[in-house]
């Protein structure tokens, strides 16, 4: 080849160089440009949601919240019935019940609905209505009717049928006043009873005072012997027409028992007592006021200085 061919094709590759280097740099900068516009039109991922959030006009209270069963640490059947309910099934008729919740210390857990007394011979005593208690006060009311009361309505010649249930469970202060100590009603820890129901529709109140005075001492000692308090007439005013009944737990095992058995309305008699009669007129009768309760046997509470709490 000529030398000045060979010049001359050096000289053009030489020229060509920066040619092919900006060519090279337009081509890299098309392909940079392209990736941008390709991200820039890429579609977006979803976001994640956010929380729902309730308005507090609509969101439950929270009192609510502490009521909703943990389904996932629920058993799947009903719970084991407590060593109380086993006793209780064979001496009475109930269902039981979840554990009771209310405002404040109202409240029980082993409640139980009792709905009856079964008596030595199988036969069937009906509470009405139904008492909402704490299994060991409905235990204790079911051996008491079983044991007590049943023999001692058989002795007026008659037959126990029923119960006349006054109050139960019951979320309120003692004597339904406002503000005041809770009741042992609110804990369904008492019960109180008008009287009872016999055959042939007879009926028999605790507080009646044509009931035989005797019939009413017995019965008013054997509840007494059995529960924690006992109040009835002459107690506070509030227990005239029917018996509260309840196992409150005190120190030194303190029990209340503050129920007069009264005696009839009788006649004055003798000249000097008895009003001038007037025609027309039927004779004025006198009812004879009770006489003080006795004060209570000194017991652990007492010689430590501590006056005994009544419960209602």
């Amino acid at each position: 080849m000529p030398k000045t061919l060979k010049t001359l094709i050096l000289v053009g590759v030489l020229l060509g160089m920066p040619a092919l280097a900006a060519a090279q740099d337009a081509a890299d900068s098309a392909k940079n440009r392209a990736k941008a516009e390709a991200a820039t039109h890429r579609p977006r991922q979803p976001a994640a949601p956010l929380p729902l959030v309730i308005p507090q006009q609509f969101a439950p209270p929270q009192e609510a919240y502490a009521s909703f069963p943990d389904t996932a640490a629920a058993p799947a059947g009903p719970p084991a019935p407590s060593p109380c309910q086993l006793r209780l099934a064979k001496i009475a008729v109930f269902e039981p019940l979840p554990m009771l919740v209310g405002p404040g210390e109202c409240g029980a857990t082993d409640a139980v609905q009792l709905n009856g007394v079964i008596l030595s011979d199988q036969k069937k005593v009906v509470l009405a209505p139904p008492a909402t208690l704490r299994c060991a006060l409905a235990e204790q009311v079911a051996l008491w009717v079983r044991e007590d009361v049943a023999p001692a309505v058989q002795e007026l010649g008659s037959a126990l049928q029923g119960i006349d249930d006054y109050d139960s469970y019951e979320c309120r202060g003692r004597n339904r006043v406002r503000g005041a100590m809770l009741s042992e009603h609110g804990r369904a820890n008492a019960i109180d009873i008008r009287g009872f129901r016999a055959a042939e529709g007879k009926t028999i109140e605790l507080t009646d005072v044509n009931v035989a005075k005797n019939w009413r001492e017995d019965v008013r000692a054997s509840a007494c012997a059995r529960f924690s308090t006992v109040l009835g007439p002459g107690s506070d005013g509030n227990h005239e027409e029917h018996i509260h009944l309840d196992l409150a737990e005190r120190r030194g095992g303190y029990k209340m028992c503050e129920w007069d058995v009264r005696e009839p309305v009788v006649e004055a008699s003798g000249a000097q007592s008895a009003p001038q009669s007037v025609p027309g007129q039927t004779a004025a009768k006198i009812e004879v006021p009770p006489l003080p309760r006795p004060r209570p046997v000194a017991n652990a509470d007492n010689a430590a200085g501590h006056s005994p709490r009544r419960v209602r």
